[in-house]
């Protein structure tokens, strides 16, 4: 993944006049805070913002160090932002000291030289300054410096001068923040940048970012792609962010995911830590995935998804594409397959043999050579391999005991068995379904 990162900027960098207004947190903070008649009421300590579904959070309040407290007032009253102080439209403080409260993110307690994602640029970088703006009649936060040059100004005040050049600044649009009071901070620019990405580069930057973070990230994203950019990262990571999260969240996360992926991770699990995840899943999905994790991964069952689109042969080609549209949300079939009145296997029928059938006609008149591949579940990896690369088809259906379909194997499951692991010389990963 690792990219050069992107720093086009959006609309509010660029517009006329914003440069000049910019202001350094870093080289604000400490700095005094005066009333409209410009008497010192004290020292800044920090910035309050709270985020909703704003792209740039306004200023909610400042902290301010007075006569030994840490007051807090409310951001509304800010009359006056430069980069060397700030100025109130009234005298009025309230002496309680400040209690944080829930979605408030403290600018430079929380954000500066922590970890934060440039979505633009697909990378995790840290935070060494940020800046301030007047827009839209309010203070906001509009960007974010992860430069060395800006570092280097905050340890050695004066060295460099403290102006900012845009071209140092990550719009703050396209940054994903991982660190407020509960770990998270929700944008909806943010999860919109973030849904664009592909679930690999997503994958890269979890694997990139530590613990706490790594867990703020996963809770930014729609439960199906942080499923999707799970099955793209390393064993060892998955396992690590898992320890990480509630098993309540872990639970939902591998409900979405494919159940062999699913099936896989939970085998690696301790099995106290396991079976806690699956005690917070629906009891269906449950005794799915304990069935899965039974499977020996040596052997067809366990590499199988039991993602299937089953039909009867006395169904209609209609309800075949019906059934097809209403699973287009999850891409797990190129076709349907069918069964015969007893639900054993009888074919495999592509999306396209449908689309070129008449609506009204019976499945059955489809069914015919060549027929799919078919193993059963304790079939060993080596005759799995075998009978694909024989048979050539895009996948392998796998039947029980009786010839019914119980899952399929598809081509990049079989690449990834095909994979030697460094100790048992078999495959121990499970290609994702794309």
């Amino acid at each position: 993944m690792k990219k050069t990162a992107n720093r086009a900027q959006s609309a509010v960098l660029t517009r006329k006049g914003i440069q000049s207004t910019l202001v350094s947190v870093a080289g604000i903070i400490g700095r005094p805070v005066k009333d409209q008649d410009g008497r010192d009421l004290g020292k800044l300590v920090d910035f309050v913002v709270r985020h909703g579904g704003e792209t740039y959070p306004p200023v909610s309040g400042l902290i301010v160090k007075v006569a030994g407290r840490r007051a807090y007032i409310d951001g509304a009253r800010i009359a006056k932002l430069t980069k060397d102080e700030i100025t109130l439209s009234s005298a009025k403080v309230n002496l309680s000291d400040y209690q944080r409260r829930s979605g408030e993110q403290l600018l430079d307690g929380d954000v500066l030289d922590h970890q934060i994602v440039d979505v633009n640029g697909l990378r995790v970088v840290r935070t060494s300054d940020l800046y301030l703006a007047p827009l839209d009649k309010e203070i906001r936060l509009v960007g974010v410096d992860v430069s060395f040059r800006s570092f280097v100004r905050r340890i050695f005040p004066g060295t460099f001068g403290r102006k900012p050049g845009v071209d140092q600044v990550i719009d703050w649009a396209s940054v994903a923040s991982l660190a407020d009071d509960g770990g998270v901070v929700r944008t909806t620019a943010t999860r919109e940048a973030l849904s664009k990405l592909r679930p690999a580069d997503i994958a890269d930057i979890i694997e990139d970012l530590e613990g706490r973070e790594q867990s703020a990230l996963i809770e930014l994203l729609d439960p199906d792609l942080a499923a999707d950019a799970l099955e793209e990262m390393e064993d060892d990571e998955l396992q690590g962010l898992l320890r990480g999260i509630s098993d309540e969240r872990a639970a939902e996360l591998l409900s979405h995911m494919e159940p062999d992926e699913s099936a896989e991770v939970l085998r690696d699990l301790d099995e106290e830590h396991s079976e806690s995840i699956l005690a917070q899943m629906s009891p269906a999905m449950a005794k799915q995935l304990r069935r899965l994790v039974e499977f020996d991964e040596t052997h067809a069952g366990g590499i199988m998804t039991t993602h299937l689109l089953i039909v009867k042969e006395s169904d209609l080609v209609s309800d075949a594409l019906k059934l097809l549209v209403e699973h287009r949300e999850r891409d797990i079939s190129d076709g349907v397959t069918v069964v015969d009145s007893k639900g054993k296997l009888l074919d495999h029928i592509q999306i396209i043999e449908l689309i070129a059938a008449k609506s009204s006609e019976k499945l059955e008149t489809l069914v015919k050579a060549p027929f799919p591949t078919a193993v059963s579940i304790d079939t060993p990896l080596e005759e799995v391999i075998e009978e694909f690369s024989n048979n050539r088809g895009s996948s392998v259906i796998v039947v029980d005991e009786k010839g019914k379909p119980v899952g399929r194997i598809l081509a990049d499951d079989i690449i990834d068995a095909m994979v030697p692991a460094e100790s048992s010389g078999l495959a121990q990963g499970t290609g994702a379904l794309s």
